[in-house]
């Protein structure tokens, strides 16, 4: 029996990750609002701020933490994606500086401020280019701490507690950006793994069919070669030698007949082509393309003289995995008792059923009729189920 390789690509990580890589990072900028309006709350309540100041400052606020979750879905795109309006990105940032200065200058609790300047500069940094990022970094980290100790000085009985002040700020700052950075790069890794992936299964494809190529042109450019010959010679000898030029003429003949008897048995799946070789070009091009696949059984046990038939099973039941479902998850069972062989290839999440089986199908069923066969194809509840069986010629009970 066939085990599956114990490590497999699993798409629905990459869906469970994005999720967890959402909310890590887009409701961000509103859960670090709610630190200043405690400050605008208690801003109210003891009289340092006026009724306009508030207005302005819970405006400023709601333009900040829009602006950072605007660039906060821009990374769900991956690292250095979301700055594409620089100058009104800076502005806003300016504004927050500006809102943190004057809270910080009027009440110690102005210190929340520092929060929301440090997130959004966090996803601003994220954004942006790498090229310029640890710059930013480092200028963000020292502009916020400046600017809140400069700001906290005037309210201050020692200059040192505006120092202390700055430093605070500025690991804040610090940890906040390392944090989202982090989170942003991660994200970003598996994206870059993710389009390695699909490649990946482009390539597999692309190698299938480079495989089908050198068959066709092995078979063909011979033969081709030899009628080109022969067919010179016959007109060289039209009029010479007509008897020769008869048998020329008849060689030619037996060589497209030949020809065409390859390039049938190459498309048909008979040359070089069985249920092991099928079997294993199928779960590499599935599991290249995220889909899980299990065997169950032993290809080899299946007799010499169906195992073309099964392959050119397993190939189509492959191909329409692919091009009609959103596959997760795909299971093949081979069984054989005694002539008698079954194979079935199931998979789940297929497309909505449009009435019609497909030339591809309707191809295997006369195959396998030819030799007594049948090819069922079911939709059962939420899986698809292709299913082929058929004895070997020769062999009863």
């Amino acid at each position: 029996m066939s085990e599956p390789d114990p490590v497999q690509f699993d798409p629905r990580r990459i869906v469970r990750l994005r999720r967890y890589t959402w909310w890590s990072l887009v409701p961000v900028m509103p859960v670090y609002a709610f630190f200043p309006v405690f400050n605008l709350a208690a801003g109210a309540r003891d009289g340092f701020y006026g009724a306009p100041e508030i207005v302005v400052l819970a405006l400023v606020l709601v333009v900040i933490a829009v602006d950072g979750t605007i660039l906060s879905i821009g990374l769900m795109r991956g690292l250095g994606q979301g700055v594409s309006h620089p100058v009104p990105h800076g502005a806003i940032f300016a504004l927050a500086l500006a809102a943190m200065a004057y809270a910080l200058s009027q009440d110690g609790g102005g210190m929340t401020w520092s929060v929301l300047a440090s997130g959004l500069a966090a996803m601003q940094i994220a954004a942006s280019p790498y090229r310029i990022r640890w710059r930013l970094v480092i200028g963000s980290v020292l502009l916020i701490s400046t600017v809140a100790g400069l700001a906290a000085l005037p309210r201050l009985p020692h200059p040192m507690l505006a120092v202390i002040t700055g430093f605070t700020v500025a690991i804040t700052v610090a940890a906040l950006i390392a944090l989202v950075l982090v989170a942003a790069w991660f994200w970003d890794i598996v994206l870059e793994l993710d389009r390695a992936r699909a490649v990946s299964a482009e390539l597999a494809v692309a190698k299938e069919r480079l495989r089908f190529a050198a068959d066709l042109h092995d078979i063909q450019g011979h033969h081709l070669q030899a009628i080109a010959l022969k067919a010179e010679l016959a007109e060289r000898l039209v009029g010479v030698d007509d008897d020769r030029v008869r048998a020329q003429a008849a060689e030619v003949a037996e060589l497209a007949r030949t020809a065409l008897k390859d390039t049938r048995e190459v498309v048909q799946g008979y040359r070089r082509s069985n249920l092991i070789t099928e079997l294993d070009n199928a779960r590499e091009i599935l599991e290249a393309a995220g889909v899980r696949t299990t065997v169950r059984g032993d290809a080899a046990m299946v007799p010499p003289p169906l195992q073309p038939l099964f392959g050119a099973l397993v190939r189509e039941g492959t191909t329409n995995i692919l091009r009609h479902s959103r596959a997760e998850n795909c299971e093949l069972v081979i069984t054989v008792d005694g002539p008698h062989t079954q194979v079935v290839l199931s998979s789940d999440r297929p497309n909505p059923p449009n009435g019609d089986a497909g030339s591809g199908i309707d191809g295997l069923r006369q195959r396998f009729g030819t030799l007594g066969g049948r090819v069922d194809a079911n939709r059962v509840a939420d899986r698809f189920e292709l299913r082929g069986s058929a004895a070997e010629p020769g062999r009863t009970p």
